[in-house]
């Protein structure tokens, strides 16, 4: 609020409406009305960046309230959606544009400007992608289906919280991991420092950003226990305690190369929860 109350009037500001990344925490509904309040004295314009619809709540409406409340409350807004995630189409780069005008002669000079920006770009975009996603969305059927999947992939995602919360719990961390289950979406603002995060690739070929977040898309009720344990490890105050004591018994099955783990050369497989 502060940066959004000292920007000069008339800024553009770049809005995650939902699953914010990377922190996985966002604004409530109240919150959203104040900043749009702020927003309609300072006279700024607000674009929204939606990467993520559908997988904070598992309810694609639901995921779009914040654009509702800015719109409610009269503002002109852009909206970037993503399809890479939500649609499982992330190499086609599919996604819509959408920008509100206040007549119809605003509407066609912001549509030949974005032409040109465009045609510079790519000229001709790739059609595979954006056919799909037009398949899907004007079916009621297929659509219908898609919504299934994508809460089901939302509650898959919100279930790994909870339970890679609970072994750390079980594990007796000093630490509060409450913040694990209390945000949302893919991501994870663990908490961990560069060091941390640093150890975790050297000795568990655990990797994420050193910023500490973590994907909990990466994260399966295969591989929670060895990710808990390596945290817990990693974390813990007594460096004396090897929580770890039986790598062997932790193997993990994932797509990343093979390689030895401690001196007792036991294989298992390296994760990677940055992407």
């Amino acid at each position: 609020m502060d940066d959004v109350k000292n920007a000069p009037d008339g800024s553009f500001f770049l809005l995650h409406p939902c699953a914010h990344n990377p922190t996985g925490v966002d604004p409530t509904d109240e919150q959203w009305r104040e900043i749009s309040s702020l927003f309609k004295v300072k006279n700024h314009f607000p674009f929204f960046d939606v990467a993520y619809q559908g997988f904070a709540s598992g309810d694609v409406e639901r995921d779009a309230q914040a654009i509702r409340i800015f719109l409610e409350d009269g503002h002109s807004i852009g909206c970037a959606q993503s399809f890479a995630k939500n649609l499982g189409l992330y190499g086609h780069r599919v996604g819509c544009l959408s920008i509100l005008c206040n007549d119809k002669i605003q509407a066609v000079a912001i549509k030949s400007q974005l032409k040109q920006i465009s045609n510079a770009m790519y000229s001709s975009p790739t059609i595979h992608g954006i056919s799909l996603v037009s398949k899907i969305l004007s079916n009621p059927d297929i659509k219908a289906l898609w919504l299934k999947e994508v809460k089901v992939m939302a509650t898959r995602i919100q279930r790994m919280r909870a339970t890679l919360r609970e072994a750390l719990e079980r594990l007796r961390s000093p630490l509060n991991w409450q913040h694990i289950t209390n945000q949302a979406g893919m991501f994870c603002f663990s908490g961990l420092t560069r060091a941390e995060v640093d150890q975790l690739a050297k000795e568990f070929h655990i990797y994420m950003t050193h910023d500490g977040r973590i994907s909990m898309a990466s994260v399966t009720t295969k591989n929670v226990d060895y990710v808990a344990r390596a945290i817990h490890e990693v974390t813990a105050s007594n460096r004396d305690i090897k929580i770890l004591h039986n790598i062997g018994a932790y193997k993990v099955n994932t797509d990343i190369c093979s390689t030895s783990l401690g001196t007792n050369k036991t294989r298992a497989r390296g994760m990677n929860l940055a992407l």
